[in-house]
């Protein structure tokens, strides 16, 4: 494929995936508010279960919550369904542009583990499909009339996927599987579950029948699931802007940390839109804010061991990154993958090596995200000698690389 071709594909699905996600969780989040908000502000009605005020740009709206189902359908029915199914699509279509076509040089990494591309995509979709089976039938075995054990379950299997990935794919790739594998789960439980059980009881009130109310608490556990495997999906979506958390040593702590630490911000939340305070509610704000920091007191990246006692100068380091670097960051990338230098970051003169060397340091010399997959073969040594060049010369206006 052509690699502008890829990059235009690669904006528009990113940008579908994040509108479309947005939709998604900000339904999500609103009807889990809702449902929690539903009180009895006189005295009951029949077949009611609650009714909640609200005000939003200027206006009051009043809804209530039936029990089970209305009498009879109304004219107007709004389903909430295409966000999450937009969001699994484009985003299914986004890993495949990425880490599926790009396997080589994104999915795999023979630091990691030594595994051909096309064994690592199988590995992948085997990933997504078996999640999806396992959780479901975790909810439909007896476990799943137990909400303590079943949340376990969850966690443990997702605990399982994130350990999987972590040993097989590249840092990156890992967390983003992580957050697939829950969001297939999550787009699943909507379009096999949550709404077929919907359309089961409007079936039955077309035909003037009573809907069974199994169906509405079967789906209302699914969404409740989903409510609570949001905040997860985000963190590892957007992980790969991070490495301090994919190329950790423990970058499999940081998943189970993340969906601890999720579960109790949404418990925490869920409480408070109930109306339910006291010592419990603030012990999960407690719990969530001591795990936060036992998070980032975790070893992260490994740091450079080797002690540069001398001088850099520019000189050097320009040859390290026209030797390691410039194969793809130029304005002619020599690297088959790129016909642009990637983020329009290019090396060719002393002034943009100066302009670019914070990042240089954070990417190259900190994290050693770069060169991707080291590729090109960066050594720890070079990456010391750039280090020391930026600490001590990168804006001293010495050396020239011309």
């Amino acid at each position: 494929m052509d690699p502008i071709l890829a990059e235009w594909l690669s904006l528009a699905l990113r940008w579908v995936h994040v509108m479309t996600g947005i939709m998604w969780i900000g339904t999500s989040f609103f009807f889990i508010w809702l449902d929690a908000s539903l009180r009895h502000y006189a005295a009951p009605k029949p077949g009611i279960a609650g009714e909640s005020w609200l005000v939003h740009g200027g206006g009051f709206y009043a809804v209530e919550k039936f029990l089970v189902a209305p009498g009879t359908m109304p004219k107007e029915l709004h389903w909430f369904k295409y966000e999450a199914y937009f969001t699994w699509f484009s985003g299914f279509f986004l890993l495949a542009l990425i880490y599926y076509y790009g396997a080589e040089q994104n999915l795999i990494d023979p630091s990691v583990s030594d595994i051909s591309a096309n064994y690592a995509i199988l590995v992948s979709l085997g990933l997504l499909l078996g999640g999806w089976v396992a959780y479901d039938l975790l909810c439909r075995s007896p476990i799943g009339r137990n909400t303590t054990l079943l949340a376990i379950g969850v966690f443990l299997l997702v605990a399982l996927a994130a350990y999987i990935s972590t040993e097989l794919f590249s840092g990156r790739a890992a967390y983003l599987h992580v957050g697939a594998f829950i969001g297939t789960i999550m787009a699943t439980n909507v379009f096999h579950i949550i709404i077929p059980n919907q359309k089961k009881v409007v079936k039955a009130l077309l035909a003037g029948e009573q809907p069974d109310p199994a169906y509405g608490k079967q789906a209302k556990q699914r969404s409740l699931h989903n409510n609570y495997l949001t905040l997860p999906v985000v963190l590892m979506m957007i992980s790969n802007h991070y490495p301090i958390m994919y190329e950790s040593p423990y970058r499999w702590a940081f998943v189970i940390g993340a969906v601890l630490l999720s579960a109790l911000l949404r418990a925490y939340a869920n409480a408070k839109n109930a109306g339910v305070s006291g010592d419990k509610v603030t012990y999960l704000l407690v719990l969530a804010l001591g795990l936060g920091l036992c998070l980032a007191a975790i070893p992260g990246l490994k740091t450079n061991a080797i002690p540069i006692d001398r001088k850099v100068d520019l000189v050097e380091a320009a040859a390290i990154i026209q030797q390691r670097c410039i194969t793809c960051h130029s304005a002619v990338p020599t690297d088959a993958f790129f016909k642009a230098p990637p983020k329009g970051i290019a090396f060719d003169s002393a002034a943009e090596i100066r302009r670019y060397a914070p990042m240089i340091a954070r990417v190259a010399v900190a994290t050693k995200m770069m060169p991707l997959r080291n590729q090109t073969g960066m050594t720890d040594e070079e990456r010391a000698l750039l280090g020391a060049w930026i600490a001590g010369s990168a804006d001293d206006g010495h050396g020239s690389a011309e």
